[in-house]
């Protein structure tokens, strides 16, 4: 786990996959992708767009072991390190393995480190446009022609169904966790209180602060959804609540950027992978043999929509059935790790 406090997606994230961090491999260091500019589906563009990286393992003779692995909502390339090891999601001694910074998350391309189109100046971003970055990646930078999966937690589960449906040819399988391929009425109610609270707080100054600021409802909305109440009561202690409760208000997103935090959100709140058609036309384009984990008491990622894709493509299902809900990745982090290994193994 890096050694910097992180908001909560991150943790939420991080835990779900804590349980695989002995496991981390030494390597993988910072590398980016040089793309120019980066066309988005608005039609606005990225200027001097970039993607950062990280590759663990060795690719084979064939160039057939890659595997593409897109960080989730706020999370990074560093942090996703914890979830490849023999005993993790993914083994580099198998795979070569792709660590991904999605666009908006503060290392890739974003509104935080833009010199020419800072803050609120740059453009909306869409799921499509992530994934599309990601394969001039695959293509132009590493000129492969084919990868063996791509994989991803949360919102690097939605752009694994994104890439399903917009490249159905160039991968061979693909493992969406906790993802969705649109999210449900209930998704898009937490989401939008969500970016409500950053535009409403007075601390915002629409998105053209000098001081990046904490964002604690924002903070509070997600926690409240990360978990069932069930294991949050379980987990925090009543007597403990008030310092987490000041930790929530002091430290809020920080250190994650608040423009950034609201370009990402607004990419998962637009996912819709069959782009204004029907989901049984979009399970239609997928050629991958799919595997769809979901977690059965998710408040965060409503499991409906992704299961319901399932069935349309005949995809296996693993469902995860903690109480710890979103975050069930960690509370069964042994049995999924079991399950993804040997479904890229072709098992």
């Amino acid at each position: 786990m890096p050694n910097r406090v992180v908001p909560a997606a991150v943790f939420c994230a991080l835990v779900c996959i804590a349980g695989l961090s002995a496991q981390t491999p030494a390597g993988g260091a910072l590398q980016f992708a040089e793309l120019g500019v980066c066309k988005l589906v608005s039609g606005q563009q990225i200027e001097h767009c970039r993607l950062g990286y990280r590759t663990l393992g060795t690719l084979n003779a064939e160039r057939s072991n890659a595997v593409l692995f897109p960080s989730w909502f706020s999370g990074t390339s560093d942090q996703l390190r914890s979830a490849v090891g023999p005993q993790g999601l993914v083994d580099p001694a198998k795979d070569f393995v792709i660590l991904v910074d999605a666009l908006g998350n503060g290392v890739s391309s974003s509104p935080s480190n833009s010199e020419t189109q800072h803050g609120p100046d740059f453009p909306a971003i869409t799921m499509q446009d992530m994934v599309n970055s990601e394969y001039r990646l695959a293509t132009e930078t590493l000129h492969l022609k084919h990868l063996h999966a791509v994989m991803g937690i949360s919102m690097g589960g939605q752009q694994t169904f994104e890439w399903i449906a917009d490249y159905p040819d160039f991968m061979d399988v693909a493992i969406p966790m906790v993802g969705s391929p649109r999210p449900s009425s209930f998704d898009e109610l937490i989401y939008h209180a969500d970016a409500d609270a950053i535009r409403r707080d007075p601390d915002f100054h629409g998105g053209r602060y000098t001081t990046p600021p904490p964002m604690a409802v924002a903070e509070a909305i997600l926690q409240m959804q990360l978990t069932s109440p069930a294991n949050y009561v379980a987990t925090h202690p009543l007597d403990k609540f008030p310092g987490e409760w000041a930790r929530i208000r002091d430290k809020g997103i920080l250190p994650f950027d608040a423009n950034d935090w609201l370009a990402q959100l607004s990419a998962v709140m637009g996912l819709d992978i069959a782009h204004g058609g029907s989901m049984e036309e979009a399970a239609k384009r997928v050629k991958a043999k799919l595997l769809v984990v979901n977690a059965a008491q998710d408040h965060l990622v409503n499991p409906k929509p992704a299961l319901d894709f399932a069935a349309l493509a005949g995809a296996k299902t693993f469902i995860l059935q903690s109480d710890c809900g979103h975050i069930s990745t960690a509370c069964e982090s042994a049995a999924l790790g079991e399950q993804t290994r040997a479904f890229l193994d072709g098992n």
